[in-house]
């Protein structure tokens, strides 16, 4: 075994970089990256010491991941998936089932919707429990919901 430190820091950086296949993302490359060029600094003896190989890889590590992770990403590609931000939109038009009666006026009733129980407030007008109704908006905690018609 060498008591080199040039050599655990290639070790390590190889082996970060060899963790890439399991980890994928495109940092732990570039980590690895930085762990390889500190170990040739040392090496080359452009520096010496701890201190100074970990100080030089922090601040390696930080501009290969600024500088090249967005091309790493174009390149590699990845999952990305933008969803609905707007959970009032996601909940706009949708069937509920009411489970205890909603109305009159602003008396709170109970929907069955997307599986959970919700409270509800209905458009001032009684609504029968086993009635559908849609989701017009979200109150706080409660639903806001109107009678589906009956051609609906």
């Amino acid at each position: 075994m060498s008591s080199n430190p040039s050599f655990y820091w290639l070790v390590i950086g190889v082996l970060m970089m060899l963790a890439e296949l399991i980890i994928p993302g495109g940092i732990v490359v570039f980590l690895g990256l930085s762990s390889v060029i500190v170990a040739a600094a040392l090496w080359l003896s452009l520096i010496s010491g701890l201190p100074q190989a970990f100080t030089l890889w922090f601040i390696l590590s930080i501009v290969l991941l600024l500088a090249f992770r967005q091309l790493t990403q174009k390149l590699v590609g990845g999952d990305s998936h933008v969803d609905n931000t707007d959970e009032e939109l996601d909940i706009y038009n949708q069937v509920a089932m009411v489970k205890e009666a909603i109305g009159p006026g602003e008396h709170l009733g109970r929907v069955s919707f997307q599986g959970a129980d919700w409270p509800a407030l209905g458009d001032g007008s009684e609504i029968a429990a086993g009635s559908k109704v849609r989701v017009v908006c979200r109150e706080n905690i409660a639903l806001v919901v109107e009678p589906l018609a009956d051609f609906d």
